[in-house]
């Protein structure tokens, strides 16, 4: 999956990403750095985990996120715009959700949301998605987050190529 996302960003037009995590705390820098030659593409990301610094690093909007403990769509699509803002990218990807079940918010099964933004001239596109994760534990909920990220990542790339050839 990585290798085909690295040929597809960087075809030309070359295209950059950046991420913003949350629960996947790096899985999904890890996986688009674990190929050579990344640094062609992905320009970094950063994991703000607490809602001060998803607010203060990628304007999240605090209020709105104190209703939903940051995780929701809304969530995800600033963290997403947020990025790509912050590193000038032409794609990002953010995630945000539990990664355990939470007795407080009353979340029974690990879930999470994904955003991803492209930046389409002056414009940007942002879909989100959500992921449930049953009968997993913490790490495995990272990874499969981080996993399904990326494929939506991926099928959004590819559908843009598609458009620009």
């Amino acid at each position: 999956m990585i290798p085909e996302l690295k040929a597809l960003l960087i075809q030309d037009p070359h295209w950059t990403l950046a991420v913003a995590e949350s629960l996947t705390a790096g899985h999904v820098q890890a996986m688009l750095s674990s190929v050579s030659g990344s640094s062609a593409y992905f320009l970094g990301g950063m994991t703000a985990y607490s809602l001060e610094q998803k607010s203060k690093l990628l304007g999240v909007d605090r209020r709105a996120a104190e209703l939903v403990n940051s995780v929701s769509a809304e969530v995800a699509r600033q963290m997403a715009l947020g990025v790509l803002k912050l590193f000038g990218s032409d794609w990002s990807i953010a995630t945000t959700g539990y990664a355990e079940p939470a007795v407080d918010p009353g979340v029974a099964v690990p879930f999470a949301w994904w955003a991803v933004a492209e930046r389409r001239g002056s414009d940007v596109a942002v879909e989100t998605g959500k992921i449930i994760c049953p009968n997993l534990e913490r790490i495995g909920v990272q990874t499969q987050v981080a996993t399904a990220a990326v494929a939506e990542l991926l099928v959004r790339v590819r559908a843009a190529r598609a458009r620009v050839t």
